[in-house]
């Protein structure tokens, strides 16, 4: 996967995460620095929610 690659995954992700978990802020994405395992720990800590809910969330999450 190339930088454009993953920059684009990171975008998707991170809107997904915006409508899932609307109270993130750009700060919150800023804090991750561009890596999941980094996101995931701020949902964790600002929402409680655990990691494998975090990816069933996403994965779930189809945008219409």
């Amino acid at each position: 996967m190339n930088s454009d690659q993953a920059s684009g995954v990171w975008e998707q992700l991170k809107g997904k995460a915006k409508v899932i978990w609307g109270e993130l802020s750009d700060d919150d994405f800023t804090k991750a620095e561009g890596s999941m395992d980094k996101l995931f720990g701020v949902i964790e800590k600002r929402f409680g929610d655990t990691k494998e809910q975090i990816k069933a969330k996403i994965d779930g999450f189809h945008i219409r």
